[in-house]
C-alpha cells in the first residue's frame, strides 16, 4: 500500500490505479485495499479528500476500523529501524534460538528477527491486530495483550480450529513466572491468523491475542521453533545503537556473575542481598523460603558453581525489567546438579534486585 500512496504523491493516479488493482486482485479478501481502490477510481471524476470517500451511507462503523486500520499501517512506513539499529529488548540469546518475534503494541508491528553467530538481522515486519482494549492483560476476559517475555509453546493447525483462527495459531506460555507473581490470570493467548474471508483485522480487534494475516502466519509457522523461539510483546520497541545494547548486556551478565559468586561462595548476606525484599517465587515462596529450598549439600567445603547457555531480554515496555534465563551447575566433589534456571531483575531505586526466580 505504501507504494500506491507513493505513486499519488508523485501526481501518478494511473500507476497508482494499476498497483491498487493488482493488491485485491492478488490478495481479493483485503478490504481495505477495495476501499482504497474504490477512493482512487473516485479519483479520476472528483477530489477525494478522505480515505473511504465512495463508501455508501450506512457503513460508518466498518469505515471507521479500515480507517483505524489504515492510519497505523501507514504510521509504519517506512517501517523498518535503520540497518546500524538493534531492538534493545534482544540482549542476547543462545545459540541455539536462531529466531525472535518482538511486537510493538504502539504501532500494530511484529518484526522478525534471526540470531546468526551472535548477530541480529530484521527479516520481516508484519502488520498485527491486539486486544480490543490494548495491553497490559491482567485477568481472564479482560480484552488485553499481555505484556512481557514469552515462548511459543506449540503450533496448531487451522483444520483443527474454529474459521476465526485461520490457518493457524501458535500458542504463548501466558501467564509465565512474572505474570503469575503478579496475580496475572487468563489463558489461550496465540498468534494465529484470520478468517478465511478476512485478510486483516483493525489493530484493537482482538480478545487478547495477536493475529496476523494468514499469508503471514504461514511464513511465521515455518520460521519458529517451538519451546524456543521467545515472543517479546512491549508497549514500544525501542531501537537501539549497538554500543547501548552492549552496555545493557554488560549490565546483564555483571548482575547474573555477581549473584554466581556468592552462591559460589555460600555467602548468605551477600546472595540475600541480590533479592528484593518484594521477592516471590512463581510457587509463592519469600525470598527466605526460597533461598533455603535452593541449598545444594550445604555441609560441603568446596562448592563450584557455572553458569552456561545465557540468554539475556529487556522487557519491551515502561518498567526496567532484565529477564535472565541460564543452565546452573553445582558441582561439589564427583557430584554435578544441573537446573534451568529463570531470574527477573528490576530496578529498585539505583540498585537491581532479583525479584521472581523460578527452575525449570
Amino acid at each position: 500500500m505504501s507504494d500506491i500512496y507513493r505513486e499519488l504523491a508523485e501526481n501518478n493516479l494511473r500507476a497508482a490505479q494499476e498497483k491498487a488493482d493488482a493488491l485485491v486482485e492478488a490478495y481479493p479478501n483485503f478490504r481495505l485495499g477495495h476501499l482504497l481502490r474504490g477512493d482512487l477510481l473516485l479519483m479520476h471524476t472528483r477530489p477525494v479528500a478522505m480515505l473511504g470517500a465512495a463508501v455508501p451511507v450506512g457503513a460508518e462503523a466498518r469505515l471507521a476500523d479500515l480507517r483505524r486500520e489504515a492510519a497505523v499501517r501507514f504510521q509504519a512506513q517506512p517501517g523498518r529501524p535503520a540497518a546500524s539499529l538493534v531492538p534493545r529488548a534482544l540482549l542476547q540469546m543462545r545459540k541455539d534460538q536462531r529466531h525472535a518475534l518482538i511486537v510493538d503494541a504502539k504501532h500494530s508491528r511484529l518484526y522478525l528477527y534471526e540470531n546468526r553467530n551472535d548477530q541480529l538481522r530484521l527479516l520481516s515486519d508484519f502488520y498485527v491486530s491486539q486486544g480490543k482494549l490494548g495491553i497490559n492483560k491482567s485477568r481472564e476476559g479482560d480484552m488485553r495483550t499481555p505484556i512481557g517475555v514469552y515462548y511459543i509453546v506449540g503450533r496448531l493447525p487451522g483444520v483443527k480450529l474454529p474459521d476465526m483462527y485461520g490457518k493457524g495459531a501458535l500458542p504463548l506460555d501466558y501467564p509465565n513466572d512474572w505474570d503469575k507473581v503478579h496475580g496475572r490470570g487468563g489463558s489461550g493467548i496465540w498468534v494465529h491468523g484470520t478468517p478465511q474471508e478476512t485478510f486483516s483485522r483493525p489493530p484493537l480487534s482482538t480478545d487478547g491475542c495477536v493475529v496476523v494475516s494468514n499469508d503471514d502466519l504461514f511464513k511465521l509457522t515455518r520460521t519458529v521453533e517451538i519451546g524456543k523461539t521467545p515472543v517479546l510483546i512491549g508497549d514500544q520497541v525501542e531501537f537501539v545503537t549497538k554500543a547501548v545494547m552492549e552496555n545493557d548486556l554488560k549490565l546483564a551478565t555483571g548482575l547474573v556473575e555477581s549473584w554466581r559468586r556468592d552462591v559460589e561462595r555460600r555467602d548468605e548476606a551477600g546472595l540475600r542481598s541480590h533479592y528484593s525484599a518484594h521477592f516471590k517465587s512463581a510457587t509463592d515462596d519469600d525470598v527466605d523460603t526460597w533461598l533455603a529450598k535452593q541449598q545444594f549439600l550445604p555441609g560441603a567445603k568446596k562448592v563450584s558453581v557455572i553458569v552456561s547457555e545465557p540468554s539475556y531480554f529487556r522487557e519491551p515496555s515502561k518498567e526496567e525489567i532484565i529477564v535472565s534465563n541460564f543452565t546452573q551447575e553445582t558441582v561439589v566433589g564427583r557430584y554435578r546438579h544441573a537446573v534451568r534456571k529463570k531470574q527477573y531483575w528490576a530496578k529498585e531505586g539505583q540498585a537491581w534486585k532479583i525479584v521472581a526466580e523460578s527452575n525449570a
